[in-house]
Parts: C-alpha cells; sequence; structure tokens
C-alpha cells in the first residue's frame, strides 16, 4: 500500500494492529460481573415471559475468559465489517450464535434509546427517580448513588433473599431488580462493573411486553460496539456479553 499506516486508522481511532511492531503485545483484560442473585422459583415466569430464563440459568456459572486468545481476536477485528480477518478468510460472531448459546430471542422490537439523556425519553418525561420508586418500592440511600447508576451491592443486599410470604406484587418487584442486574452485568455490561444503570426502567415498567423484544440483537450490537472500542490502542480491558 501507498500508505500503510492509514489501514489502521478508522474513523480517528487508532487501530492497536499498526502498533504492534512499535510496542510489546497487549494483553487485553475482560471486564465482567457475575451476579450472585438467587434464582427464585416465583420470579421464573417472569423470566421466561422475557426471554431471559436461559440465559439466568447460564448466570449461575462463572466464565473464565482466555484473554491473550481475545486480545488476539481484537488485533484483527475491522470496525468496517464488524469482522475478524484472518489469514484463512473473514469471521464474526452471528446472530445465530446468540441465538443458539445465550438463547435470547432474535426477533421482536428493537432494544433502542440514549445512553447519555436516556431520560429524556421516558414517558411523558418522567423524572428517573421518581420511577424508580414506583417500581421498586423505595429508593436506594443516597451512599449508594452516582448520578444514574445505583451500587450493585445495594440490589443485593436489599432483593437477594425473597420472602417466603411475599405478595405477588413483591414478587413482580424482585423480578424487576433480578432483570435488571442480569442486563446490566451479563448481556450490557460496560467498564463501570459495580452499578447498575437507570436505563432500563422504561423496559421493566411492563413485565409482560419484556418478551416482544429483540435482547438477542441487542446483545450483539452491544458485543460489536465493545469489540470496535477495544481495537483502539489505548483501551487496556473490555466489557460486553464476552
Amino acid at each position: 500500500m501507498e500508505d500503510e499506516d492509514r489501514l489502521y486508522r478508522l474513523n480517528g481511532v487508532a487501530h492497536v494492529a499498526g502498533y504492534i511492531d512499535a510496542k510489546p503485545a497487549r494483553v487485553i483484560s475482560g471486564v465482567s460481573k457475575q451476579q450472585n442473585m438467587p434464582l427464585h422459583d416465583r420470579i421464573i415466569p417472569y423470566l421466561e415471559t422475557a426471554g431471559l430464563y436461559h440465559l439466568a440459568r447460564l448466570n449461575s456459572q462463572w466464565f473464565w475468559v482466555d484473554e491473550p486468545l481475545l486480545s488476539a481476536f481484537i488485533e484483527r477485528w475491522r470496525l468496517e465489517t464488524h469482522t475478524f480477518h484472518m489469514p484463512f478468510g473473514e469471521c464474526s460472531i452471528t446472530l445465530q450464535d446468540v441465538a443458539y448459546q445465550l438463547g435470547l430471542p432474535i426477533d421482536g422490537k428493537p432494544v433502542s434509546g440514549c445512553l447519555t439523556e436516556f431520560e429524556n425519553l421516558m414517558e411523558q418525561g418522567r423524572p428517573a427517580w421518581v420511577w424508580f420508586r414506583e417500581l421498586f418500592g423505595e429508593l436506594p440511600p443516597q451512599n449508594k448513588v452516582k448520578q444514574m447508576t445505583v451500587c450493585y451491592t445495594w440490589f443485593h443486599e436489599r432483593f437477594r433473599v425473597l420472602p417466603a410470604d411475599a405478595t405477588n406484587e413483591t414478587v413482580r418487584i424482585y423480578a424487576r431488580a433480578y432483570i435488571m442486574m442480569l442486563l446490566s452485568s451479563q448481556r450490557f455490561a460496560d467498564k463501570n462493573a459495580n452499578r447498575v444503570h437507570l436505563r432500563w426502567l422504561p423496559y421493566l415498567a411492563s413485565l409482560d411486553d419484556l418478551g416482544r423484544y429483540s435482547w438477542g440483537s441487542a446483545a450483539l450490537a452491544w458485543l460489536y460496539r465493545c469489540l470496535c472500542r477495544g481495537t483502539n490502542k489505548n483501551v487496556v480491558n473490555l466489557a460486553g456479553p464476552l
């Protein structure tokens, strides 16, 4: 090529593949968080309705990430095509892989929204914390809150043990807490591994409608997003459904 360096600069991002010869090989760390929330029998029907039950069963297992192998794949990840460029050709993670391995629904309504100013998209401009109180029955202490996130520890302490005499409404609250933790820690994990974002409140408002969404498509898109970010030579860890 006339200008080989251009191959490794995509949308202003310095691709790590362009710097392998200039610096020691980078081993990227995988960011993962095990939910450790008990799967109570009474919330299983809500998970089945949402199409998340198989994912919840996987959550009881701890999967170790082969970080050197992950790093090698990221060095061959191309942002333009969302594929790994291998010596034998191109390959990628597909929607079929997500459906088979994670059991997530791949048909239905898109999971969409705004990650930064998501509160503006809520129903009738309802403040996020007002909606949080309505869905969970209470607000977390201020020392467990940071901007639009809540510490994992608060969810663990508050919703880990479902009372034996819980009413149906209490079971729904615990189901919301479990699903919110599941989405934040397993499918749409980010590098802030110790907090749960409030962006899932609009989906949790109606548990009966959760099964209408294509969670598998959203999980794959989030993984692609994380892989693209991981190609930056300055990135040292990677989140997402690894």
